[in-house]
């Protein structure tokens, strides 16, 4: 069976990750989480005080970035390739809303993208990966043999987001996240360096009425399609 690249763009807390660790699993390729790079850069901006509620020290960032090591490791109790920052495993840590207010406004310095591009299209050389992101089908794979870009109303996704931050314990509004998410899709879709937009062969797939498991099962034949053709 041949190997490809399946491409899964689209805006925040669309459920991406979820169906993308589903596929790579179900199909034997491996998942990489390119939104997880930007989230552990902006944690590793956090720690060294470049980023706050009213600053972002971007040229501060830009010298540190050759500091910046992201690394995915597989944790055998889970099955899941967990991320590492400098070789701490902050898998956790970066999920948590704090987080998520800085990712966008890293994710838009054009040297963090560069930087981040380069390192994933190295672990998309040999294909049989299944990467998700904001410009996975634009910008760094843009000859992926298929390219999927979710959606759903920024309503849908704050009430999903809040429910999994609820079921961890962090103690957050959902109009907290809701506000968190329209103006993360508004820097997404309006930065000048690689803007999240749908590649004109992209799949569009609207999940706002589907399960998990009916929007991985519907994903799953549509790869393997690709696959076998």
């Amino acid at each position: 069976m041949k190997k490809i690249i399946i491409a899964i763009d689209g805006f925040s807390s669309t459920g991406k990750s979820t169906v993308a660790k589903q596929l790579a699993k179900a199909l034997g390729y491996v998942y990489i989480d390119t939104g997880a790079m930007y989230r552990a850069v902006a944690l590793f901006a956090m720690k060294h005080n470049l980023v706050g509620d009213d600053y972002l020290k971007e040229q501060d960032l830009e010298k540190k970035l050759s500091e910046i090591q992201i690394n995915f490791k597989l944790n055998s109790k889970n099955d899941i390739a967990e991320v590492y920052l400098n070789g701490s495993n902050v898998e956790n840590e970066i999920r948590s809303l704090e987080v998520s207010q800085f990712v966008s406004p890293i994710a838009a310095i054009s040297s963090v993208r560069k930087k981040l591009v380069e390192q994933q299209q190295k672990m998309g050389a040999e294909k049989g990966i299944v990467m998700d992101g904001r410009d996975i089908g634009t910008v760094v794979f843009p000859k992926a043999e298929l390219k999927i870009f979710m959606n759903a109303s920024a309503e849908k996704r704050a009430q999903r987001r809040y429910e999994e931050l609820m079921a961890k314990g962090d103690e957050v509004t959902y109009e907290e996240v809701l506000k968190n998410i329209q103006e993360r899709d508004h820097i997404d879709t309006t930065r000048e360096d690689s803007p999240l937009v749908k590649a004109e062969d992209a799949i569009l797939f609207d999940n706002s009425i589907l399960s998990k498991e009916e929007q991985f099962e519907k994903l799953k034949r549509l790869a393997l399609e690709y696959i076998e053709n």
